[in-house]
């Protein structure tokens, strides 16, 4: 009986305190996020427009990893509603593609591609560096300026060079701005020639030994291909139209 009028009787309260502190979730301890990955959001995010790696490098620590940092914090975007992309040479910030619907708005289309303009715009991604006599020669129709004209204002085509061939005429390929569009990251990732077919834009019985090429991506010049000259820009590289397409 002394051994229990020892004993120290509990009020309900503090039973009540220890229960609740018992049921309580340990949190775990917030892990430290790199700060050159802080660093490299900030800079994508405050940017305008899209950034190369060596961009980025020069406002980054000489210690960090660009490649390696962009990889990380691509996969640690992956799941969220806004992306990390790579847009040829460049990466920037874009609304994660299956949200793109959100987004959306119908609106009317004040202009479309003919269906010339359509067709070059494919021969030139698939063939550049190409110059205008070879996209008439591959299409097998002769085409008009105002074809060439209307791509080079959507941005989606620019001129390279000159080709080393007698007349020297102007060479074209794609820019950044088609990539962008067609949500392409690089021009190996064009469909291939079964996807074409696929998707029914071939016809399944083709020619033996047709084949579909897949372009570079080194901007670089070729062999075949010297540099721009001064001027060229101003004179608008589009050879006047000496015969107009049907």
């Amino acid at each position: 009986m002394a051994a229990l009028a020892e004993r120290r009787i509990i009020p309900h309260e503090e039973l009540k305190a220890r229960a609740e502190q018992q049921q309580e979730p340990q949190q775990p301890e917030a892990v430290a996020r790199p700060e050159h990955l802080r660093l490299l959001e900030a800079l994508l995010f405050a940017a305008s427009a899209p950034l190369d790696e060596k961009t980025l490098a020069a406002r980054l620590p000489e210690d960090v990893d660009v490649k390696e940092s962009l990889r990380a914090l691509q996969a640690e975007y992956a799941p969220r509603g806004v992306n990390l992309m790579r847009i040829g040479s460049k990466w920037t910030f874009r609304t994660a593609t299956d949200l793109s619907w959100l987004l959306t708005k119908e609106a009317v289309v004040p202009k479309k591609l003919s269906r010339a303009a359509i067709e070059t715009l494919a021969v030139i991604a698939y063939h550049q560096p190409v110059t205008r006599a070879e996209v008439e020669e591959i299409r097998g129709v002769v085409m008009s300026k105002g074809t060439f004209d209307v791509l080079m204002e959507t941005g989606w085509i620019r001129p390279r060079g000159r080709r080393k061939a007698p007349g020297r005429p102007i060479t074209y390929g794609t820019t950044e701005d088609f990539l962008s569009h067609f949500g392409l990251e690089a021009l190996g990732h064009l469909p291939g020639l079964e996807e074409l077919k696929g998707s029914g834009l071939l016809d399944n019985r083709l020619p033996p030994g047709f084949a579909v090429p897949m372009p570079s991506d080194d901007p670089g010049l070729r062999d075949d291909e010297d540099p721009l000259e001064p001027g060229d820009l101003d004179l608008g590289l589009a050879p006047p139209p000496e015969r107009v397409e049907e």
